[in-house]
């Protein structure tokens, strides 16, 4: 299978309309150069530390940023995870949501970020929740999905391996001042899932914030398979989905789990 990460610069200069343009561009030369899956950053169409600006420019899920990543999906016959956007809900609520999309273009997936981040500001204050671990199934193996702040947090991604995830994938918005995190994370939970992990961030400064960029894929032994540096830059790499297995076989270390698994029966 192979994946490729569009590490997009989201600086503030660029209207979300040219930025969705080029977000297609990038999404059809990856199609066209063979990638299986094609994952873009977090809430890219605004960027997200551009707080002030959300609720304006929030969407629903058949808006323009949808239906632009369907059509480009569509086109490029790939998986796209088109990395996350401000979604309105009906009911009024704003949300970051991810959004997953088929070869045909269909909507497969959405994942509402669980892991608010912000603490008293921010997305912590203006966006709702979520409250549902989603994983999807596909020809290449089954996604887990994850956002950002999400990584900080390890039992969300034992929920997703008990659902059967083989691949996290997690866009982000992390800004440059603690990218040495973003890299220890992504490499930790890779380790403790015996998963491959395909981390997008942004590049750029959004909203008074350097992006730390350094995308990077990260192999179920914990081995960094590529790595962007800190600009606008797209990683491409072919993966094994039988290394999962391979590795969950000869190192079987989650059988071993004594907490949040069914308890065994002592006879």
């Amino acid at each position: 299978m192979r994946a490729s990460l569009v590490q997009l610069d989201v600086s503030d200069r660029e209207p979300a309309e040219e930025r969705r343009r080029r977000a297609v561009s990038a999404v059809l030369a990856q199609g066209a150069a063979g990638a299986d899956l094609v994952v873009l950053p977090e809430l890219w169409p605004v960027g997200g530390f551009a707080a002030d600006r959300w609720s304006d420019e929030a969407e629903p899920l058949d808006g323009p940023t949808a239906d632009a990543m369907a059509a480009a999906a569509r086109e490029a016959g790939v998986w796209l995870h088109a990395g996350s956007i401000v979604e309105r809900d009906p009911d009024g609520p704003l949300y970051n949501t991810s959004l997953l999309f088929t070869p045909a273009g269909d909507l497969a997936h959405t994942y509402r970020k669980i892991h608010r981040f912000g603490f008293d500001r921010g997305e912590a204050v203006r966006m709702a929740p979520g409250g549902e671990i989603v994983t999807a199934a596909t020809e290449h193996g089954v996604l887990g999905l994850a956002t950002c702040y999400d990584l900080r947090f390890p039992e969300l991604f034992r929920g997703l391996i008990d659902r059967g995830a083989e691949l996290l994938v997690l866009p982000a918005a992390w800004p440059a001042r603690r990218i040495d995190h973003w890299t220890l994370l992504a490499r930790a939970r890779a380790v403790e899932e015996q998963v491959y992990v395909l981390a997008c961030n942004n590049a750029g400064t959004n909203g008074g914030v350097e992006q730390g960029g350094h995308s990077l894929v990260v192999g179920p032994w914990g081995e960094v398979l590529a790595e962007a540096g800190g600009g606008e830059e797209v990683l491409t790499v072919d993966l094994d989905p039988a290394a999962v297995g391979k590795a969950r076989e000869s190192f079987p270390v989650l059988r071993d789990r004594r907490l949040g698994v069914e308890p065994p029966r002592v006879v």
